[in-house]
């Protein structure tokens, strides 16, 4: 599966609410991580309206970092996080689930199915997956 193909199917679990957003970006890549799938998904249940409930980073890119550990067996990690983060804030516009959303200016930078898109996107570019 490419890596827009991934991206795309990632979209669709969360516009269709199958999964949360850290949750869609973990399921495309569980070819790729060797952990139970029910585990995964309770792992990343919390994380639904980000951090904190919008109060901070965006749970695609959680999940996006996430994936990056477990392909990289921990190996540059806060590199890779950092590289994902930056390439997500520069296709979103902001990594903060509350700023992504609107929730205090009204003008919603980024819905949450592009969000999980492009945090599928921005680890494929970084880790050239």
């Amino acid at each position: 599966m490419t890596i827009e193909e991934r991206a795309d199917l990632a979209a669709q679990l969360k516009a269709t609410g199958q999964c949360n957003c850290t949750q869609s970006v973990l399921r495309v890549f569980e070819d790729k991580i060797d952990v139970n799938p029910e585990e995964l998904g309770k792992l990343a249940s919390g994380f639904a309206a980000g951090m904190g409930c919008m109060e901070s980073t965006c749970g695609a890119l959680i999940g996006a970092t996430m994936v990056a550990g477990c392909i990289t067996d921990g190996m540059g990690t806060p590199r890779y996080s950092r590289e994902i983060m930056s390439k997500f804030n520069d296709k979103c516009g902001a990594t903060i689930c509350k700023d992504l959303k609107g929730i205090e200016t009204g003008r919603v930078l980024c819905e949450c199915p592009d969000c999980v898109r492009n945090a599928v996107l921005a680890l494929g570019e970084t880790l050239d997956i």
